[in-house]
């Protein structure tokens, strides 16, 4: 198994995002990363820096104009403000969302932050795009090692991807890498199918492939009548047009712990099964660990080391992308020890 990361990930860092009424600092934080990769190698894996094979990969998954917005936003930002309280001591967040069906694209910065962003949870800073580019790298060349050795490889993809739309950042989440791996899968093989086992809900993810029948996208995470992102991730969500049945959500109850987590995963398992895919990417949040304090959940160690091990069962070329997972004292070794199950 190769494992790419690159320290140019960390450059996203000092970030921010609205909980309860109050901003306060990441729980996605460079720190975070770097104590994943730390961890990693304490365990034996060797990490390597993907090449830079350009933006094609993460065109033919993400808007042009979200792009260009991405890789400039910062800078705008600080021309507009920066010798203002708004720009020396406040966030990069905007203050308005569009609410309604006719809503149109500001010219101001501020304005526009508000159209690219979904929530309050997705701070742009000097390093964010930067960051997001090489985590999207990284997909891409685990995909494309794939697909040269049919074996497993793994990218610790920080800023995570799966919340992020084609155009727009929610989420902790930027470029969405599960996705772009998934496109770049599908470059040599008729059928991909994406297991996202976050506690979250991966509604970026499933927005990208809704209307598509070559992807089958499958999220298994808390139920969004009590739990983020609320609004989507729903069972009765299940694709549209060429799509329609092409997207499964397989929900189990906030707090849950190791019996709900794997019975939607062998729910998962069967209508992967089903679609019977070519390739496979597992979208790697480990955020429903007992452990995690943001993820709130009680699944335990064991229960994912036996979730890789039934997925390991597929026997299928796998591309393994990093989502959630927050600092906790056995974080770094919950993501070992999937690796683990796949690097024989």
């Amino acid at each position: 198994m190769t494992i790419f990361w690159s320290e140019e990930q960390l450059r996203h860092r000092d970030t921010h995002f609205v909980q309860l009424g109050a901003i306060r600092a990441s729980r996605e934080s460079a720190e975070r990363a770097a104590s994943i990769a730390a961890t990693l190698r304490t365990r034996g894996k060797v990490l390597c820096a993907p090449p830079d094979v350009g933006m094609d990969p993460i065109l033919a998954v993400h808007d042009t104009d979200y792009v260009e917005f991405l890789r400039n936003a910062w800078d705008r930002w600080r021309a507009e403000f920066g010798d203002t309280p708004f720009g020396t001591g406040g966030h990069a967040m905007p203050n308005v969302f569009p609410q309604v069906p006719h809503a149109q694209k500001p010219d101001l910065i501020v304005g526009q932050i508000g159209w690219y962003t979904g929530d309050m949870a997705a701070e742009i800073v000097s390093g964010t795009w930067t960051a997001a580019y090489w985590a999207a790298q990284g997909a891409i060349a685990a995909a494309r090692g794939v697909l040269q050795t049919g074996r497993a490889h793994y990218a610790l993809c920080r800023p995570p991807g799966h919340h992020a739309l084609a155009g727009k950042a929610m989420g902790f989440c930027y470029l969405n890498n599960a996705a772009i791996a998934a496109q770049e899968l599908r470059k040599a093989t008729p059928r991909v199918a994406i297991l996202d086992v976050d506690v979250h809900h991966g509604n970026g993810t499933q927005a990208i492939f809704y209307d598509r029948a070559d992807v089958l996208t499958v999220s298994m995470h808390s139920h969004p009548r009590s739990y983020y992102p609320f609004f989507t991730g729903y069972a009765e969500e299940r694709g549209e047009g060429a799509g329609a049945g092409y997207n499964l959500n397989l929900t189990y109850d906030f707090g849950a712990g190791d019996t709900p987590f794997l019975s939607a995963l062998d729910r998962s398992i069967a209508a992967i099964t089903d679609f019977a895919p070519d390739a496979l990417v597992l979208a790697l949040g480990v955020d429903a660990s007992e452990h995690d304090t943001h993820g709130r959940h009680a699944v335990t160690r064991a229960a994912f080391t036996s979730m890789a091990e039934r997925i390991r069962a597929f026997d299928l070329p796998t591309v393994i992308v990093q989502e959630g997972g927050y600092e906790s004292p056995v974080l770094g070794h919950l993501i070992a020890d999937v690796l683990d199950v796949f690097d024989i």
